[in-house]
């Protein structure tokens, strides 16, 4: 690995600091730095380039902050096979490998080694349809929501594989991935899925009728989700970070992607041991060794 992708957390200053520790570490290692020109007057020494050429220009990314960043981090990637080093600096940080700046620099010797392993997160597809055309198409790592504004219930048809399921009539509706289903998902009660599973989640927000659940479907399924006559002021949501104003009839089609993001994992630490950190579990004491479970 010579040519090293950096993206830092805008907000943060202890990321902006690590950014630029690490410009120069990789710089005296013989490497070379880019960002995107949003991030290039925070970090030196890198070379700036437009958001759009960024992933043609490096072998790797390392990522500092928390989910929001990693996610902005993938749409930069653009569905290219580049991994991505999360090091988390944000809040839960469900999508960072790295929680501890002790573990920062062993790593990224890996990295200049090739010396990491991957894991493959699958994307979704999302397609706008209005008046029988395709005006728009994005991907996300997360999730896709239908929304109203102002707190109002909207009603979205809603049929997977063509087939009907129900008129769901809520706050709105999420789509999610394997890797989504500790973000939005997880807060509208739905389940947690490990996140290299080949599923997709449907879940309601704020359903009123209680008796709407979350469902777990093959990712080979498609599903359609159209805004039922008459509403007004609905938007789809991309990642938490991208929002497209809907009209009324519109149809939003939803499938699993033909590209991945691939996750740097860091060796020692399992997905279970992300959830008990992030999520706060309790952690059973051994009380004949006093010891814990190992």
């Amino acid at each position: 690995m010579k040519n090293l992708g950096l993206i830092v957390k805008i907000s943060n200053p202890a990321a902006i600091k690590l950014g630029n520790e690490i410009a120069a570490w990789i710089a005296k290692k013989g490497g070379k730095v880019f960002t995107d020109t949003a991030h290039a007057a925070l970090i030196k020494p890198v070379t700036s380039v437009l958001p759009d050429a960024l992933a043609d220009s490096i072998d790797v990314m390392v990522v500092l902050g928390g989910d929001g960043t990693m996610l902005y981090a993938a749409r930069l990637i653009n569905g290219k096979k580049i991994p991505i080093l999360g090091v988390n600096l944000g809040g839960l940080g469900f999508l960072t490998a790295i929680s501890s700046l002790n573990e920062v620099y062993p790593m990224l010797e890996r990295l200049m080694k090739d010396d990491f392993t991957v894991e493959e997160r699958m994307m979704l597809a999302i397609s706008v349809v209005r008046h029988g055309k395709e005006v728009s198409k994005y991907k996300v790592l997360n999730d896709a929501v239908v929304k109203g504004e102002n707190a109002r219930l909207v009603r979205l048809e809603t049929r997977i594989n063509k087939e009907y399921v129900t008129t769901y009539r809520a706050d709105g509706l999420i789509v999610a991935t394997p890797t989504g289903s500790t973000a939005y998902s997880l807060s509208a009660a739905g389940p947690i899925l490990y996140p290299t599973i080949h599923s997709i989640i449907v879940a309601p927000i704020c359903p009123f009728n209680l008796t709407n659940r979350p469902v777990v479907i093959a990712d080979w399924m498609t599903v359609d989700v159209t805004v039922s006559p008459g509403q007004s002021n609905v938007q789809l949501i991309l990642d938490g970070q991208v929002d497209v104003p809907l009209e009324s009839g519109d149809a939003i089609k939803i499938n699993r992607a033909d590209t991945s993001v691939y996750l740097i994992k860091y060796e020692g630490k399992s997905y279970f041991d992300i959830l008990r950190e992030r999520l706060m579990w309790e952690v059973k004491v051994d009380s004949s060794s006093n010891l814990l479970p190992k």
